[in-house]
């Protein structure tokens, strides 16, 4: 079992971090960016909803939509490699399909223009997963770069990524959407009539708050949306295929929390499922503490009353139950990384990263993450 990741930089051209939420692999993601970049590397770390302190840790005032090289002189220790950050924009990378697509002009213009486009393209279920796939294949072929790092949304669900194209088209493909588009394209407008009684029902009593002209503009959208399907689904089997490539490694990003631990075990066995290559486990946030015996509290009162801090005593009594409290929760990360060690053996390589001191707020921060990935 390897504990570095660093021959992943030469070996694979996509690097792709998933996890949980609140585990920290949109750090990781940028540390792994880092790193490589550190290495030689000409890097893009492609982003999701990053939070704000991950541009300060960058050296950004904020991450951007378009690409966004990172001063040199703020990282690089050695080497001509390259670090540049990019934010998805789930909008336009969906503007960009339905512009492919299209069968024609004025039917990309209807439907770029149609207001419920506006309104859903960014939030339709599994969109921002899918366009994220979307966008990672649009630029792995990129000559600018050597190796793409993508951040993935983060999730609760360790099939929402993984799944993704299939939700989205599942989403305005379903049978009630069938029979509402079919009322709409066998007379141009929104037919009732047409309708089941039940389906007739719901909508009308819908349209009295809506207006009918709504109901007719979602009828448009979803009819001009579906007659993309067709190569909606062809790409979508494409960027699979391109995901199960032996040049894209997932790094499964874990804290040492049970529950984070589970979710891990799940996302490799469907990543494996999916023949995707599981190629390393991250376990983050770690909890570590010297091998020492815990100082009495009558000790340490005495060594606080020789340096004369007052309360002496106290403050003895506090700092003997918070040393107990630091191993415990040592001993329980060293316990829950074992296990994961154990559970997710088929993974070559494990690293941990301990709990830093400070949080990671600039590039410094960031660099004593990125050295323990590799």
């Amino acid at each position: 079992m390897l504990t570095s990741l660093g021959d992943l930089f030469t070996t694979k051209r996509v690097i792709v971090t998933v996890g949980c939420g609140g585990v920290g692999k949109t750090t990781i993601a940028a540390a792994l960016a880092l790193a490589a970049a550190r290495r030689g590397r000409r890097v893009l770390c492609l982003t999701i909803d990053p939070a704000k302190r991950l541009a300060t840790s960058l050296g950004l005032r904020e991450m951007a939509h378009e690409a966004q090289e990172i001063d040199p002189a703020l990282w690089r220790t050695e080497g001509e490699g390259t670090l540049t950050a990019m934010m998805l924009d789930v909008r336009g990378t969906f503007d960009a399909l339905v512009t492919r697509y299209s069968s024609n002009p004025a039917t990309r213009d209807r439907i770029l223009n149609n207001r419920i486009y506006k309104e859903v393209s960014g939030s339709l279920a599994g969109t921002p997963e899918y366009m994220a796939m979307e966008k990672l294949y649009a630029l792995r072929d990129d000559p600018r770069y050597d190796l793409i790092v993508l951040d993935t949304p983060p999730t609760s669900n360790a099939l929402d990524f993984l799944e993704a194209p299939d939700k989205m088209i599942e989403a305005v493909d379903s049978p009630a959407i069938q029979a509402f588009v079919g009322a709409f394209e066998r007379t141009g407008k929104l037919s009732l009539n047409l309708l089941s009684k039940a389906m007739a029902k719901v909508l009308s009593g819908l349209g009295t708050f809506t207006g009918a002209d709504f109901l007719s503009q979602v009828a448009e959208f979803l009819a001009d949306l579906q007659s993309l399907f067709g190569g909606f689904r062809e790409r979508a089997s494409k960027v699979r295929d391109a995901l199960m490539g032996k040049e894209v490694a997932f790094v499964v990003v874990s804290s040492p929390d049970p529950m984070a631990v589970g979710e891990a075990m799940f996302f490799v066995d469907h990543l494996q499922k999916h023949q995707m290559n599981a190629e390393a486990l991250v376990m983050n946030r770690v909890r570590q503490a010297e091998d020492l015996p815990t100082p009495s509290a009558d000790r340490l009162a005495g060594l606080l009353s020789d340096a004369s801090i007052p309360g002496a005593a106290d403050l003895g009594a506090s700092f003997s139950r918070a040393w107990r409290d630091m191993a415990t929760w040592a001993r329980r990360d060293a316990f829950e990384v074992t296990r994961a060690r154990r559970e997710m053996a088929s993974v070559p390589r494990h690293v941990v990263v301990p709990t830093l001191d400070e949080d990671v707020y600039d590039l410094v921060a960031l660099g004593h993450v990125a050295a323990r990935l590799v």
